[in-house]
């Protein structure tokens, strides 16, 4: 068993989360990315975001929020991503940038549009009254 290991930023901002698609997908996926050697989860989470989406995001305010398993999109059946999640306050204009064509603000009425993992995303940040229908 193969288990990809990302990072990802959860931000929410009137019941919406921020998510972004790449260049050439139809899926969304919020943003963040893989691990470099040898960096810790908040130093990739700056790093990817950074590339992503043009914003510093503040280390220190960085706080996990949950660690989720899926099936990986557009891989192999077998294949795993494992999502560590943070939410963390930033600096400057959210702009698309590097592979990321496009941002939005989904609601839980786009669960649909997402890739696996970030379903159960969803599912635990409705249920705990975060992401709005």
């Amino acid at each position: 068993m193969t288990t990809i290991d990302k990072v990802a930023w959860l931000r929410l901002e009137g019941g919406r989360i921020l998510s972004t698609r790449s260049r050439g997908k139809d899926v969304w996926y919020l943003p963040g990315g893989k691990r470099e050697p040898g960096e810790t989860d908040v130093q990739t989470l700056v790093r990817e975001i950074a590339e992503e989406l043009a914003v510093a995001v503040a280390p220190e305010s960085a706080v996990h929020v949950g660690t989720f398993e899926a099936q990986a999109h557009g891989h192999a059946a077998g294949v795993l991503v494992r999502m560590t999640c943070y939410a963390a306050e930033y600096e400057g204009t959210l702009t698309p940038s590097n592979e990321v064509e496009e941002l939005a603000w989904l609601t839980y009425a786009d669960r649909d549009r997402v890739s696996p993992v970030d379903q159960l995303i969803f599912d635990h940040l409705r249920t705990s009254g975060e992401l709005a229908n």
